[in-house]
């Protein structure tokens, strides 16, 4: 594979697996709640919509994926605001119970094949061929959708219910008392959410032309790596920019990825790659700010023994 085919590869993975992580800022940076199902809605998304499409219907594909991970979002909220569950533990259970939901949508089977099906990506391709965008035309598609996404966020959050959800993320008591119901905005924040990891999925799913049922196998992980290296690329905290620096910090991941496999490193040793990254954004700032403060009392206690 050459450079660039390799380059566009991993471009196309990113902006794909950006949708998760916009998802995952809706969820978890402005509503401040960690949906460990994740990796259960980003595959019954990829189900639903490899499903959908080979009943004939493409481009109803992408609307049923979203619908149906938002059912799964609506669920995992359901727990924690009506049964009191503990949204960590709803994330677990509903995840669990998507395993078996998404192998009873794939008929009984673990895998499905696309290869001769009408997708959306073979859709523009017919529609791009001859031109000089034929090449490139599956990363218009995803980059297409990424916009589209970051609009929509932008636009909803800015709404009297967005601004309601961020201010739930803050402090749910405050909403409470000013009259708004801290469980509606949860619930209405996470199918929101969600409904961007279906799509994720869906569009994954049509990309490789095939599903399988652990092709959402550590999208947590790897959402939750690429929205913190997003926060340390850009950390102005705009409404615009914290969006886009999400779907940067996708693509940074993925080409970190692309990195370790061109270093001949194992497959299965990305995903404690994907923990390390974590590791590494979370606890940075902390070293930083350790190591600074040491070094500071280092150079007063040096300067106390030369005035000394």
């Amino acid at each position: 594979m050459s450079i660039v085919s390799l380059l566009q590869t991993t471009l196309l993975l990113g902006l794909i697996s950006s949708l998760t992580v916009l998802a995952l800022y809706v969820s978890y940076t402005c509503l401040n709640v960690c949906d460990l199902s994740t990796d259960g809605a980003f595959t019954l998304g990829a189900c639903v919509g490899a499903v959908t499409a080979l009943a004939g219907h493409p481009i109803l594909s992408i609307f049923a994926a979203m619908a149906a991970a938002s059912i799964s979002g609506f669920i995992t909220a359901f727990l924690q605001t009506k049964l009191n569950i503990n949204s960590l533990l709803a994330g677990i259970v509903v995840n669990t119970g998507l395993f078996s939901i998404n192998i009873a949508i794939m008929g009984n089977t673990s895998l499905l094949n696309l290869n001769k099906t009408k997708t959306i990506f073979t859709m523009v391709k017919d529609l791009l061929k001859g031109t000089a965008f034929e090449e490139a035309y599956a990363v218009i598609i995803a980059t297409a959708f990424v916009v589209i996404a970051i609009i929509c966020i932008v636009l909803f959050m800015k709404t009297r219910l967005g601004l309601a959800i961020r201010a739930t993320g803050d402090n749910p008591r405050m909403v409470q008392s000013s009259s708004i119901n801290p469980h509606m905005t949860t619930i209405v924040g996470l199918c929101f959410a969600n409904a961007f990891t279906g799509l994720s999925g869906c569009l994954l799913a049509q990309s490789q032309k095939g599903v399988n049922i652990d092709i959402g196998v550590g999208m947590v992980t790897v959402a939750l790596a690429s929205l913190l290296i997003g926060n340390t690329i850009i950390r102005k905290n705009s409404s615009i920019l914290k969006p886009v620096s999400a779907v940067l910090g996708a693509i940074v991941f993925r080409l970190v990825y692309t990195i370790a496999l061109r270093l001949h490193m194992q497959a299965y040793m990305l995903r404690l790659i994907s923990s390390v990254i974590v590791v590494i954004a979370l606890a940075g700032p902390y070293i930083v700010s350790s190591v600074s403060g040491f070094a500071g009392k280092k150079i007063k206690n040096r300067r106390r023994n030369e005035n000394a």
